[in-house]
């Protein structure tokens, strides 16, 4: 993990150097990966006292190399090389100018004037190896650093990451970079009540949810342990039909656990049902082998793995995201949708409609949709100026 080249492990092992093991700027590691967790109580009974509590943003997880001249690099969560496709991340980088090579792991999100732009706009340049100027001025980048690998010769993965952000933000990066390079924004919390408030603020600041972790964590490249957590909330609701199931895979093959929903194009008497997606998780054992004797009495047409079937059961969906999809007929789709509950209390008359979707979609382009959570408590700021935050809340100022 920590060499990323086999052979250059198998020869230390042969030798009994292993302990001489080091990263290497230009090559890249495996990113530490964070726990789901489901809520705020849940954060607190994992992590003991103190929670280093971060932003999480909807964008790409990317490493960025300094090489000792000044050149930098771009890469990946698959580890693949991207510094052409974003010049202006990578550009502002080679304006550093600082002591020895470096290794910062971050997060490359759409940004502009002040605030982060939604994830939508930023799919337009993914793929692009050599992005247009033109494409560079619709949807400028910026990379969100929040960690500290690797500074002036010293791997950085041993130490805790209260000295990993301090050695990140004595680095002034907003400063030397024109804010193409940012800070997350950072705070501390002691109770389930500051988690939930930070987490509605991280929201009304346009990101998907939150990161815990614990300051005195080292850096894991590869795992998921519990020194990070990640905690993130249903952007809504809403109530769908089943219109088709599908036999499970693994211990699930033998039931009907895969469902496809749809919602009503409009509130007519006569609405088509179109639908928005499928989803698997949510409902227990119990709930799926009871649904498979309904929607095998229920089939309208056997396909083999797939089966359509009367729609009359109506779900609740939650989900992250509501995206632009031709997959649906409804022209949308539900990012991670899971299911909440069967809706026996309503009829398919009764599920949500086209126009609920586009006014979510719309509503979640503009950044006005924001959860409440009942969240109390006062927050305690630990963050530096340069933090991608406040930026994105036009009465508090800029980061």
């Amino acid at each position: 993990m920590l060499t990323g080249e086999i052979g250059e492990t198998a020869l230390l092992a042969r030798d009994g150097r292993l302990a001489e093991a080091a990263l290497h700027v230009g090559r890249p590691i495996r990113f530490m990966l964070a726990s789901p967790v489901a809520d705020a109580a849940e954060v607190m009974r994992r992590v003991a006292g103190e929670a280093w509590i971060e932003d999480k943003y909807d964008g790409i997880r990317a490493q960025l190399h300094v090489h000792a001249d000044g050149a930098a690099q771009l890469f990946s969560r698959d580890l693949n090389d991207v510094t052409r496709s974003f010049p202006e991340v990578v550009g502002s980088a080679e304006t550093l100018r600082v002591e020895g090579p470096l290794v910062i792991d971050g997060e490359l999100v759409p940004w502009r004037e002040g605030a982060v732009l939604d994830f939508a706009s930023l799919q337009t340049r993914l793929g692009r190896v050599k992005p247009s100027d033109d494409l560079l001025r619709e949807v400028p980048v910026v990379m969100v650093a929040f960690d500290l690998l690797h500074h002036a010769g010293e791997d950085l993965l041993e130490a805790p990451l209260r000295t990993r952000r301090a050695r990140l933000e004595g680095l002034r990066l907003p400063e030397r970079t024109a804010e193409r390079l940012l800070y997350a924004h950072l705070a501390s919390a002691r109770s389930a009540e500051q988690v939930d408030r930070h987490f509605d603020d991280a929201r009304e600041r346009r990101n998907e949810g939150l990161m815990v972790k614990d300051p005195e964590s080292t850096y894991q490249p590869g795992r998921r342990g519990l020194g990070w957590l990640k905690l993130k909330k249903a952007l809504a609701t809403l109530d769908c039909v089943v219109v088709g199931v599908e036999w499970g895979h693994g211990k699930r093959r033998a039931v009907l656990s895969d469902y496809t929903f749809a919602v009503r194009d409009s509130d007519e008497s006569e609405a088509r049902l179109l639908t928005i997606g499928k989803a698997y998780t949510g409902l227990t054992d119990a709930e799926i082998a009871t649904m498979t004797e309904h929607f095998t009495a229920i089939t309208l047409r056997d396909h083999g793995r797939y089966r359509t079937v009367v729609p009359e059961v109506v779900v609740e969906i939650a989900f992250d995201r509501i995206m632009r999809s031709a997959r649906h007929r409804s022209g949308f789709a539900m990012r991670f949708p899971r299911i909440v509950r069967i809706r026996d209390d309503k009829t398919p008359a009764e599920i949500d409609t086209l126009a609920t979707v586009e006014a979510l979609f719309a509503d979640q382009a503009s950044g006005r949709i924001l959860l409440a959570t009942g969240a109390g408590g006062e927050m305690e700021r630990i963050a530096a100026v340069g933090e991608i935050g406040e930026a994105a809340l036009p009465d508090e100022g800029g980061g």
